[in-house]
């Protein structure tokens, strides 16, 4: 994915509010991406990792009470880069994910678009964690 732009990316959207990701939607719209598929809970995003077709995942660190990062590791093992989304920054992520873009709480499109920007500019190794 080196080298890619996120235009016409398919994006895998894990996100327990409904607004939210409905503005998450917009501005992936706005952005020229591709929502793929839509989860709101720990449990629903598992079910869906295994036959989701995506380019990158967004990932909602808090999924009503619950991490989210049984899904990233999936993801990962996937190859599928996690782009997370939090209100507290990386301190909030664990020390194997925290060299993941963040898109920061309240969004922005300049927020999204940089942050997806980090994932397609990134070596694909790092899609990994350690």
């Amino acid at each position: 994915m080196t080298g890619r732009q996120p235009e016409k990316s398919r994006v895998f959207l894990v996100e327990d509010e409904a607004l939210v990701a409905m503005l998450l939607e917009d501005m992936l719209a706005e952005l020229g991406c591709v929502p793929s598929c839509t989860a709101s809970s720990l449990a629903e995003g598992i079910e869906q990792v295994a036959s989701v077709e995506a380019d990158i995942a967004i990932i909602d660190v808090n999924l009503g009470g619950e991490p989210s990062f049984p899904i990233a590791e999936r993801l990962a093992a996937r190859g599928i880069p996690v782009v997370f989304s939090t209100g507290y920054g990386a301190s909030d992520l664990p020390p194997a994910w925290r060299d993941r873009p963040i898109v920061a709480k309240p969004f922005t499109t300049e927020g999204l678009r940089a942050a997806l920007a980090e994932v397609f500019d990134a070596p694909r190794a790092a899609d990994t964690p350690a």
